[in-house]
């Protein structure tokens, strides 16, 4: 597959990166397999749907939600709970640190989190 053609195409890769996320210690094929079809899905979004682009706290609030995730699952990189709660909340920035390991956690680029 070269590019999304339609919703079908959109909900059959869909259901391919399900199945990779869903995977327990997924292979480096998998998650380079995982890096191609999310660079399908977000060429077809940017153009077929409209751009409600979230970034920082926003989108890890956002990411969290999707993988049904809560603060305690994100106390590495976070030294405690509640540093990850204040975080979230906003009253606390990210540092480097925590933006580098939570790109790499959800597979998006650090700028995102900025």
């Amino acid at each position: 597959m070269t590019h999304i053609t339609s919703e079908t195409e959109l909900d059959i890769t869909q259901k391919q990166i399900d199945q990779i996320l869903d995977k327990t210690t997924p292979s480096q094929d998998d998650r380079d397999f995982l890096n191609v079809l999310g660079m399908l899905v977000y060429d077809y979004e940017q153009k077929h749907e409209p751009s409600y682009l979230l970034t920082g706290i926003e989108l890890l609030n956002a990411l969290m939600a999707e993988e049904n995730l809560q603060p305690q699952d994100l106390v590495p990189p976070f030294e405690t709970e509640n540093e990850a709660t204040a975080v979230l909340k906003g009253s606390q920035p990210l540092t480097v640190q925590q933006i580098q390991t939570l790109a790499k956690r959800f597979n998006i680029a650090l700028s995102l989190l900025l």
